[in-house]
């Protein structure tokens, strides 16, 4: 490999990874908005930058059971966050700032700061007790009111006395391949072994996400991760995500050049809610029709809605290595971009 061919590599790395944020911070104001139009009410002509998430959210997402004793919402996580939950219209991100990240990103910080702690390698067991000790501090290490299922489901179970590594209760949803990226990534530079990885992500995955159908898809991420990050310099990045599509059955040419609008396709062809069977094709549809406007693409996932978040944490990676462009005037618009950028350069720290 070049040295020129080498920091290639690196720069794309870096992409991806910071690209994760970005698109989360773009779509947090409108994260589970499934009509259109109510973004566009939120937000007049949709978002177009970083913004607050407002008071007001379409859908009632933060319902919890009114139970007796100890509650995971607000004794064991989420501590100082229970009281905007079970309140009509409240915004599932509410009181976040323009730029801040949601629970996922940050979990995907996370994880990328526990590869640094090792040098580079994924320790199911050092991740495990940063997610724990992060998840319940008594002081709030996150801006987040909501915690998707996973998160919940997992401290439910370990409350019952589950070991950490059996607490895993997440299904096939998106969410659970947001923290897939720096494993992949820091893994192949440590050593291109596509199988190894793909099985070092498949645990990673299976802590939290116990699924198989969820499990075929992040392989089948890992290896286009794997493609678009050591491709030769004048390689397609379009070719790869065809191939992505095709092992799924989708064909993403043939998708946009049917479509008008990019609702026909998610929300037409494939549902917005986060669910793989839907959410993969579309992060694979917009990483092809948008491939060379990496800016464009984030803001199409965002105003489309639905579960745009976590699709656009996937959908960023992939547009970092196909295009090593970090969106830096955006990128330095998010509220811990010095530290996030720190946490980035770290793990490819020779």
């Amino acid at each position: 490999m070049t040295t020129s061919h080498s920091s290639l590599i690196k720069s794309r790395a870096t992409a991806a990874l910071k690209l994760i944020y970005v698109a989360d911070a773009l779509s947090m104001p409108v994260h589970w908005f499934y009509n259109p139009q109510d973004i566009f009410n939120a937000f007049p002509g949709g978002i177009q930058k970083f913004e607050a998430a407002p008071k007001y959210h379409p859908h009632d997402f933060l319902k919890l059971p009114e139970t007796q004793g100890k509650r995971i919402v607000g004794d064991v996580i989420l501590k100082d966050k229970r009281e905007f939950w079970n309140v009509p219209h409240q915004h599932v991100h509410q009181g976040m700032h323009a730029g801040e990240n949601t629970l996922n990103a940050q979990c995907a910080r996370l994880v990328t700061r526990t590869l640094v702690e090792n040098e580079g390698h994924y320790d199911a067991n050092r991740f495990l007790h940063n997610y724990i000790e992060f998840m319940t501090s008594d002081i709030s290490l996150h801006p987040d009111t909501y915690a998707e299922s996973y998160h919940r489901e997992f401290f439910e179970n370990l409350e019952s006395g589950l070991p950490p590594n059996k607490c895993g209760q997440g299904s096939g949803e998106i969410g659970g391949l947001v923290t897939i990226a720096p494993v992949a990534i820091a893994e192949l530079l440590v050593e291109r072994d596509l199988a190894r990885v793909q099985k070092v992500c498949r645990e990673h995955l299976w802590l939290t996400h116990p699924d198989e159908s969820l499990a075929k898809v992040c392989d089948d991420y890992v290896a286009l991760i794997d493609a678009l990050l050591f491709r030769d310099e004048h390689d397609d990045p379009k070719a790869y995500i065809v191939k992505a599509a095709q092992n799924f059955d989708v064909d993403v040419k043939s998708l946009c050049e049917k479509s008008k609008d990019d609702n026909d396709i998610i929300g037409g062809t494939f549902a917005k809610a986060c669910p793989i069977k839907d959410s993969w094709p579309s992060v694979l549809y917009l990483a092809y029709k948008y491939n060379a406007d990496p800016k464009a693409a984030l803001l199409a996932n965002t105003n489309v809605g639905g579960d745009n978040c976590h699709r656009g944490a996937v959908l960023g990676v992939i547009l970092g290595l196909s295009n090593a462009n970090t969106l830096d005037d955006s990128f330095a618009g998010l509220q811990q971009a010095e530290r996030i950028n720190n946490e980035v350069n770290n793990l490819f720290v020779d």
